[in-house]
């Protein structure tokens, strides 16, 4: 009998990549998705049709602990990727993200305790490391809350450290640096700057010298896979990126050169963080998921980019490309 797994976030951008590598390996797989009355699964409807079918959905809020109790009784393995995630909304609303990054996260380990899961594999984020203090960043880097979703991500993480020293809760951390590819939103900066040149040559953007590490995100997903499989990293925090950085104007040039097109730049102060919470690099060290896990990236960034350039091409969302996604 195939090992269940819940992957909370389902319905995200990672967390239906992650729906779909997991079928793939031949799991089995419920999904726990955010209930919404229209009852729309988002990204997971771009999951191919033969792999959603074997797929059980299960509509939820990550703040109820009796819908999260449900979804995690009778798997074996939890990925729980649910979370507010967007940074510029977290300076307006961080009580949402203190109710569903801290409070979801842990209704998650106290159902994962009553169950008795295997593994929980806890999604947290580069963002908690603030800007570097050395490169590349290891795990041993100090963490700072630079922003309340960064703050929130980082409590969520403490907390599942500490369910796995308090109670032997068998827990690993996968710390993603910024993934990248198809089912992005418009939200992030390279759906952004594609979608805007596939309309005009001209792109808005906020601050072009942060630098950061940019992992596919089949790349991204595999590095899950590759934790559950590994009972080295139990009770471990595991860097997922490619170990190199590129600044946002880098990007651009190369994204531009990939479309074949010079692309001017307008610099929007909108679009700009607080001085003190703009994160300036995020650069990766990988060698502890190399050594425990056997993970490495395999998507360089030009194939990468260009998978997600080929999928935006297919959208027809240009309408939407100059607004600034919160």
């Amino acid at each position: 009998m195939n090992s269940k797994i819940l992957v909370t976030g389902a319905a995200g951008f990672i967390g239906s990549h992650l729906v779909e590598t997991m079928v793939r390996s031949n799991y089995s797989v419920r999904a726990f998705v955010h209930y919404n009355s229209g009852g729309h699964l988002f990204n997971l409807e771009k999951v191919p049709k033969d792999i959603l079918d074997s797929v059980e959905v299960i509509a939820g809020d990550i703040a109820d602990s009796f819908a999260v109790a449900k979804a995690v009784q009778g798997c074996d393995f939890v990925c729980h990727l649910a979370a507010l995630i967007g940074i510029p909304y977290s300076y307006i609303a961080p009580a949402a993200y203190v109710q569903t990054n801290i409070v979801g996260t842990l209704n998650i380990l106290e159902a994962c305790r009553r169950f008795e899961v295997k593994r929980l594999i806890q999604t947290s984020t580069s963002e908690t490391y603030g800007t570097a203090q050395y490169v590349p960043i290891d795990e041993n880097h100090p963490m700072v809350g630079q922003s309340p979703y960064s703050a929130t991500k980082i409590a969520a993480d403490k907390l599942v450290e500490s369910f796995g020293l308090s109670f032997g809760l068998p827990i690993t951390i996968v710390r993603p640096f910024n993934t990248y590819g198809p089912r992005q939103s418009l939200r992030a900066v390279i759906p952004t700057i594609i979608m805007q040149a596939l309309k005009d040559c001209r792109v808005k953007l906020g601050n072009l010298d942060p630098v950061r590490d940019l992992t596919y995100v089949t790349d991204t997903a595999n590095g899950f896979l590759s934790a559950i499989k590994s009972d080295k990293v139990i009770g471990e925090t595991v860097n997922l990126g490619v170990g190199r950085g590129i600044s946002i104007k880098e990007l651009v040039d190369k994204i531009g050169k990939l479309l074949g097109m010079d692309l001017i730049v307008d610099q929007d102060g909108n679009r700009y963080r607080p001085e003190k919470s703009e994160v300036m690099k995020l650069v990766s060290n990988n060698n502890k998921a190399a050594s425990l896990m056997g993970w490495s990236p395999a998507v360089d960034i030009e194939t990468g980019l260009t998978n997600t350039i080929e999928f935006f091409r297919s959208t027809s969302e240009y309408s939407k490309a100059e607004r600034y996604n919160v």
